[in-house]
């Protein structure tokens, strides 16, 4: 299976300025094509990934876009293959309509096969028109990878994202299975009970992030110092979203080494952030990363994740026996069946998340509603 392994980098002071030029050419495609896609759009025309390659080839002998040659032609035919990606995406209502790349954003420049080498004895990258370029190695790249993707992120700092072939790595079978209820005010609440907090990263650097950001706003916009305060206000974002990562590996982890299989809730996560009551709470959580890094720790060691449909009433319903309640507003955290059974809200939805698993996969009994 296809794993993207992420390292720090860091590129020489002229190999900084190639990659500057670089990004620019990758950047400039990108935008440039999808205007010319979307105004071809509006007047009923097809122009796809071939016409726009076509017409890049015809711009680089342009003598006024010959600066276009001066960096590798790898990441501009990738800029391209990107917007065929996002458009493809779109129409197949996976995303929004794509926008424009922003100069002040991520940056990225991806090369292919043809672009670099990789030496596995010595883990040594070069990179066409770059050079070699020093790698932090976190751990040992044990394949040749198929792409090498360079990202400079808000903050300054430099990435290398190799995607490679990897063989999985199955795990001990525990004959173990769980239903996981994510939520905000705990993050997730597992069907035996246990208990995983929300560490609300955003409100934890929240004043950190306010001062650097009214030091941003004291800056003189377009200077060397508003440039370098951004920097500033990026890395703490980075803080907060490493943070966050950090802490959905780590409950993936926890998961994948004690249960075969993991039962979730297919929450329709977009439509939920529309509510601007919980959408600063729901985004700080990162369900969504959670449940993609379970997703894929469970595939890479053998294990299994299985959604349930997003329209069970798992909160309404008594996990003893059985019985449907009319309505269940958000206020209400613990409540107690007629039958006499005393639940946590969450706890209690994490036990018929399995239960209906269980009765889906047919590892378990039916569940009926009263």
């Amino acid at each position: 299976m296809k794993q993207r392994w992420t390292f720090r980098c860091y590129p020489t002071c002229e190999q900084e300025q190639t990659l500057v030029r670089t990004f620019g050419c990758a950047r400039f495609v990108y935008n440039r094509f999808l205007a010319e896609r979307t105004a071809a759009f509006r007047r009923g025309e097809r122009m796809g990934y071939s016409q726009s390659s076509a017409a890049l080839s015809k711009l680089k002998r342009d003598p006024d876009y010959l600066w276009l040659n001066e960096v590798s032609s790898v990441p501009t035919q990738q800029a391209l293959r990107h917007l065929q990606a996002a458009f493809c995406n779109f129409f197949d209502k996976r995303t929004g309509y794509p926008s424009f790349r922003r100069k002040d954003g991520k940056q990225s420049a991806e090369y292919t096969r043809s672009a670099f080498k990789f030496e596995i004895g010595n883990q040594r990258l070069v990179l066409a028109k770059l050079g070699r370029i020093k790698v932090k190695w976190s751990r040992r790249v044990p394949v040749d990878p198929t792409t090498v993707t360079l990202i400079r992120k808000p903050s300054g700092r430099y990435f290398v994202s190799l995607v490679i072939d990897v063989q999985p790595a199955p795990l001990p079978v525990t004959g173990e299975s769980v239903g996981i209820d994510f939520g905000i005010s705990r993050l997730a609440t597992l069907s035996n009970g246990e208990r995983v907090a929300n560490p609300k990263y955003s409100y934890r650097y929240q004043r950190q992030l306010k001062r650097q950001q009214q030091a941003l706003a004291r800056k003189t916009k377009g200077s060397n110092r508003y440039r370098r305060q951004k920097q500033r206000v990026a890395r703490v974002h980075d803080k907060i979203a490493n943070s966050r990562s950090d802490t959905a590996k780590k409950l993936a982890w926890s998961l994948v080494t004690r249960f075969d299989t993991i039962y979730v809730e297919d929450l329709n996560l977009r439509g939920m952030v529309k509510n601007h009551s919980l959408a600063r709470s729901l985004s700080d959580a990162g369900i969504g990363q959670a449940i993609r890094t379970i997703e894929t720790k469970a595939a890479m060691h053998g294990k299994s994740l299985v959604k349930i449909d997003r329209w069970f009433p798992s909160s309404k319903m008594c996990s003893a026996c059985g019985c449907l309640r009319s309505s269940m507003p958000l206020s209400i955290r613990r409540w107690a069946c007629d039958c006499g059974a005393a639940h946590d809200r969450d706890e209690n939805a994490a036990r018929n998340i399995l239960a209906v698993g269980q009765a889906v996969t047919g590892r378990g009994a039916s569940v009926s509603l009263h």
